[in-house]
């Protein structure tokens, strides 16, 4: 269906147009969401999407979707008979005589745990108890590992891996064939001596449920690792600067009824010696920092200015944070932790 369907779609396509929604209970409902791309030039808008029967409901954007937008489209069956399941739509869009079909398939089982508590994030059907990878408090020459749970929501075995690591992550998959309705776990250990700045290093990595699965949005995992400068020279002595922060925590956002997208933090030197703020950095897309000094003398305090987008804050899988990486060697490493509303 897929070749034929995108030439017909006019470059309207899906990414998949058949989705696995795996295994459910029975009245259970089960979504299989599709990602679908306007490659043309034009905008488009959807006219109608009909399912195949009225144990179906559809989600699609009623607004039009711009040349080169990327959006979505979500199936969702009642689960009112037992057994295996097919289900189809026809999205009917503007330009178009032919629809788009979109199948999701499934599971429908009479004894069923719900393992969305255990494993609350979904890379397609393989599910997760991570969603992001974190070292915090690296020092040079550390490997610390950390451990991501796995399970396997479909009918088939899975060989789960991780795509595109950088040099200083490894990851080992135990089992490395894990069986439809079994667990298992991807051991990732990071090799600090890799890395070669100080502070924040990011980069993403992708959860795929086969080998050679093409990387998407749907399977990305933020990496985030912090290694800590030397702090050795200030060792023995008293002459250390020391940081001080009004407020190490935000919650911005609507909060009470009211925008608060705006807020302002003082950093000030309680110590001795000339405080260096060597980096500022962000865990995630939608926070705006700016600071007015980086160098502050003894008792000298600066004003860091904070400006977030709350929708994008809000739809990202990382927590909301600010990193700074000082010379305060009882705090090299301060988080400022912002909570959306």
């Amino acid at each position: 269906m897929g070749g034929s369907q995108t030439a017909r779609a006019q470059k309207v396509t899906v990414v998949a147009d058949t989705v696995d929604a795996g295994r459910t209970g029975f009245r259970v409902p089960v979504t299989a969401t599709f990602t679908i791309h306007n490659g043309s030039s034009r905008h488009i808008s959807i006219k109608e999407v009909k399912t195949d029967c009225g144990c179906t409901s559809v989600d699609y954007p009623t607004n039009n979707i711009a040349a080169g937008e990327t959006f979505t489209i979500s199936l969702t069956y009642d689960a009112r008979m037992l057994g295996h399941f097919t289900k189809q739509a026809a999205v009917h869009y503007s330009h178009s005589k032919q629809p788009l079909w979109l199948t999701m398939k499934g599971l429908v089982l009479r004894e069923w745990v719900d393992y969305a508590k255990v494993y609350p994030f979904s890379f397609g059907q393989l599910r997760s108890d991570a969603a992001e990878i974190e070292f915090d408090d690296v020092n040079k020459g550390d490997m610390p590992k950390m451990e991501i749970k796995l399970f396997n929501n479909s009918e088939k075995p899975m060989e789960p891996r991780l795509l595109h690591l950088p040099s200083y992550l490894s990851a080992e998959v135990l089992p490395p064939l894990l069986p439809a309705g079994d667990g298992g776990v991807i051991k990732v250990t990071l090799n600090s001596n890799q890395l070669h700045d100080y502070g924040l290093t990011q980069t993403n990595v992708y959860l795929a449920q086969q080998l050679g699965e093409k990387i998407s949005p749907e399977t990305e995992i933020p990496v985030s690792v912090v290694l800590l400068p030397d702090m050795s020279q200030f060792e023995g002595t008293n002459i250390a600067p020391r940081l001080y922060l009004s407020q190490d925590s935000l919650t911005m956002g609507m909060v009470d009824g009211k925008k608060m997208l705006k807020a302002t933090i003082t950093v000030g030197n309680m110590g001795k010696s000339v405080l260096n703020i060597s980096s500022l950095q962000l865990f995630t897309r939608g926070i705006t920092v700016t600071l007015d000094k980086q160098q502050l003398k003894p008792q000298e305090t600066a004003k860091l200015k904070l400006t977030i987008d709350r929708e994008k804050l809000l739809t990202s899988r990382s927590r909301p944070r600010v990193l700074m990486i000082t010379n305060d060697p009882k705090r090299p490493k301060a988080t400022i932790a912002i909570n959306v509303k």
